[in-house]
């Protein structure tokens, strides 16, 4: 994929959230009754400017498409006349302004309620939550769980596929909690296996956090069929070919390339017996399995052959009814933003490290590779960058929603604002933390880029 998908992708993304967000604050200013005298999309110099309403609204496109705002009729920033002081937003009391304030998270939030709500009425492919190899000395192995069993609630709550358990999992995995799992194991169904959580650590360089709690999907049922060997390999001394069909393996039958795989990673310098369809024919070979140094698993110097194969594994639909997918969708919004809030806070205590903050290079990385996926995986990050977006706006740092929200609240047990002195030094202190933050996220990217 090129450098122009990924940005193209990117730059959608961050327009659809501004203008989602800005239109929050817009609507919020018209019900109150302000006049907005601006709607920009972007920063910087204007590339498109058209005025609209009795207000003669500008609505503006900025060359810097990594933002936007709403300028109201503010006495603050210049005169008004004293017919349009009743229009103005410096004017409006605690509780409006607090509204047209709120509205801008609270229009990312609804934004992503719509797209879960849209993705579960229309149904999405998953995979079964059924699991693969349990690995040893992880709290999955703890609580009991095996290799084929299949995951049917969580905390007593239905779980329909891979990503509703990955996720169920994962919003509580910075908790201190012990989540309750049911599962169907062959005709049996076990209850209450015990999933503890406390003190679980998220690397940010695991592929799949998932795999910290031991919890991984089973491989794909790919047949067992070689491709060309290495030379003077195992495999090639043994005298196998490309095309060659595993049928056993020491006289036990095997039918996918994993199980091949394991049978020989556990007979490091030992003769293995192969039955191989050849053909028409079939034969059988022996085979001594190297370690390379460092390490105990065998190896014969072989790789899978996939031309022509199907890779997918059996994937099943998850379709919710209007309520439910309602219902299904806030559930979600809620989660994820108590998730971003935990995450927040584990990183202030040190439980999660600091460089799990991403910034735009990251998020365009993630951009490409959803919309490569399909527009469902793209909604999906939309929704979930936008959840994101309405949570760090609404941190109490000034020159953020939040820390608007934070002055007047301040203003309402005082009864008068703060001075505009006050104003001015949390202003400066938050945009000093908003460019830490940022040169933060930026330093991450690039670590992220030229050392993975």
């Amino acid at each position: 994929m090129s450098i122009l998908h990924y940005a193209l992708s990117f730059l959608l993304a961050i327009a659809v959230l501004v203008a989602i967000h800005e239109c929050g604050h817009f609507l919020a200013a018209r019900w109150c009754g302000v006049k907005v005298l601006r709607f920009s999309l972007g920063f910087g110099p204007v590339m498109f400017s058209r005025r609209f309403g009795k207000d003669e609204t500008e609505f503006v496109l900025a060359a810097v498409p990594l933002g936007g705002y709403v300028r109201m009729l503010d006495e603050r920033e210049a005169p008004v006349a004293n017919g349009e002081l009743a229009r103005a937003f410096n004017t409006q009391s605690v509780g409006k302004r607090s509204l047209i304030v709120l509205a801008g998270p609270l229009a990312n939030f609804l934004l992503a309620v719509l797209v879960y709500s849209c993705l579960a009425w229309a149904g999405t492919r998953d995979l079964p939550a059924r699991l693969g190899a349990v690995p040893a000395a992880t709290v999955a192995a703890q609580a009991g769980l095996r290799e084929g069993d299949v995951v049917l609630r969580v905390d007593g709550r239905d779980v329909r596929g891979w990503s509703e358990l990955r996720a169920r999992l994962l919003q509580n995995a910075l908790s201190e909690e012990v989540l309750v799992l049911d599962v169907q194991r062959g005709e049996a169904e076990l209850t209450s296996l015990n999933l503890p959580l406390a003190g679980i650590e998220i690397d940010e360089r695991a592929a799949d956090p998932m795999l910290q709690l031991g919890l991984v999907l089973p491989p794909p049922r790919i047949p067992p069929v070689l491709s060309k060997p290495l030379p003077a390999s195992p495999a090639a001394r043994a005298g196998l070919l490309a095309g060659d069909r595993i049928l056993a393996v020491n006289a036990q039958h095997i039918e996918i390339w994993a199980e091949f795989v394991e049978r020989i990673a556990s007979s490091a310098g030992k003769d293995v017996l192969l039955e191989v369809q050849r053909g028409e024919s079939v034969t059988q070979l022996t085979v001594r399995p190297e370690a390379q140094a460092g390490s105990t698993r065998g190896r014969i110097g072989v790789a899978v052959q996939t031309d022509g194969i199907d890779l997918q594994r059996d994937s099943i639909e998850v379709r919710y009814g209007l309520f439910e997918g309602v219902f299904q969708a806030i559930t979600q919004t809620w989660n994820t933003s108590r998730f971003s809030l935990e995450v927040m806070g584990h990183i202030l205590t040190g439980r999660v490290s600091l460089r799990n903050i991403s910034g735009p290079v990251t998020i365009a990385d993630y951009a490409g590779q959803s919309a490569s996926a399909g527009l469902d995986t793209y909604l999906r990050f939309l929704a979930m960058v936008s959840i994101s977006l309405g949570v760090l706006n609404l941190l109490p740092v000034p020159i953020l929603d939040g820390g608007h929200l934070l002055y007047y609240v301040i203003e309402y047990i005082r009864g008068k604002p703060l001075s505009a002195r006050l104003e001015e030094l949390g202003q400066r202190l938050g945009m000093i933390i908003l460019a830490l933050l940022m040169s933060l996220a930026f330093f991450n990217d690039l670590n992220r880029v030229f050392f993975g």
